[in-house]
């Protein structure tokens, strides 16, 4: 039996107790990936809810439940083992009552909208928010897949390039690295100043790029943002972009274990402020947890969710032109930044007295 799977049902049976329930189904992407050890169940990449339901019971079944397209791909290239899961795999035309029949007359808890269940969607994602070693290690190839595809795209730029081909590149890029792009932002110009999630169109880059990743591997999410300029970068966006990092690094310095997401949103607030642009993070959101979603949690006003070492987190403060982005990881210390490219330029900041903190420079080419 895989220990990965046993100690996420171990969580799950805990969740159930704790709730008074006696039944819990999985059917989003990323919370299946989460329970499985990180398979791929996704076939529509469009959708949050694929072919695939996990029923885990308090007294320790566990039955995976999908058709038989997709049975036997799991069982053979998505580590679907069966000492893990009792397997059902109805006819792809006949009507799947597996999951109702399964959970009938129990107190069930789910992870999506479901009739009679009780919504479990926050507890889940605090579940799939805090990893564990084995998924730590997985976060961190996936940030380095993620990081070398966005260097290399980002060097790749040429002037006249449209954004439509930037994203292409950056996505090809990815996917030949084993990752999929579920986030693949791109704006050129002006438009980076317009727009805080700018999908790519047919224009084309005349000085000044952005290119934003949100990158999924066996599972996990990780997100970082890359700008480049062609020629001198500007004053006016230099002194932003210096902002927004000062701000990413309050962050980041502040980002440990214990921590409240709604203190570090005061402590994003307060950068903003201090560093000249006070009104800058009501435009966008400022990021927080990541996992099995590009967000497990935001930084919200007020928010009591609290850091824990093996938490991710990605920070995305941006100021009108600039933004600051990495995936870090959670430790006792300072964060783990787990998306840094090497040779890539860094501006100096200080997030606190006597600290230097580097965070990602405008790439400047000619």
């Amino acid at each position: 039996m895989s220990r990965e799977v046993a100690d996420k049902h171990a969580r799950v049976i805990e969740l159930l107790h704790a709730r008074k329930l006696d039944v819990l189904v999985l059917q989003r992407v990323s919370s299946v990936a989460w329970a499985t050890g990180g398979a791929a169940t996704y076939v529509n990449t469009a959708t949050t809810i694929g072919p695939v339901s996990l029923v885990l019971t308090a007294d320790g079944a566990r039955h995976l439940v999908t058709n038989n397209i997709e049975g036997p791909r799991l069982q053979h290239e998505e580590g679907i083992e069966a000492g893990d899961w009792q397997m059902h795999t109805p006819r792809w035309h006949q009507p799947n009552t597996v999951v109702a029949a399964l959970t009938a007359n129990f107190r069930t808890g789910a992870d999506v909208p479901m009739a009679g269940a009780v919504d479990l969607a926050d507890d889940i994602a605090r579940l799939r928010a805090r990893l564990s070693p084995v998924e730590q290690e997985r976060l961190r190839e996936a940030t380095r897949r993620c990081a070398a595809a966005m260097d290399a795209a980002a060097r790749a730029l040429r002037p006249g390039d449209s954004e439509l081909a930037i994203a292409a590149r950056l996505a090809a890029l990815a996917q030949g690295l084993g990752v999929q792009a579920i986030v693949n932002l791109v704006a050129t110009d002006e438009r980076i100043a317009r727009f805080r999630h700018p999908l790519p169109t047919t224009k084309h880059l005349e000085r000044h790029a952005m290119l934003v990743l949100g990158g999924r591997y066996r599972g996990l999410t990780c997100s970082l943002t890359r700008l480049v300029h062609f020629g001198r970068l500007p004053e006016d966006l230099r002194r932003r972009a210096q902002a927004a990092a000062e701000v990413d690094a309050a962050l980041l310095y502040a980002s440990r274990p214990g921590r409240r997401l709604g203190e570090l949103l005061e402590v994003a607030q307060a950068a903003y402020a201090a560093h000249g642009f006070p009104d800058e993070w009501q435009h966008h959101h400022q990021g927080g947890l990541v996992g099995y979603e590009p967000r497990e949690a935001l930084a919200r006003p007020g928010s009591a969710e609290a850091l824990y070492a093996g938490h991710g987190v990605a920070w995305n403060p941006s100021i009108a032109g600039a933004k600051s982005e990495d995936t870090a990881l959670i430790v006792d210390g300072l964060p783990e930044i787990l998306t840094g490219i090497e040779g890539w330029p860094e501006l100096k900041t200080r997030p606190a007295d006597g600290v230097t903190l580097g965070r990602p420079a405008t790439l400047e080419l000619t």
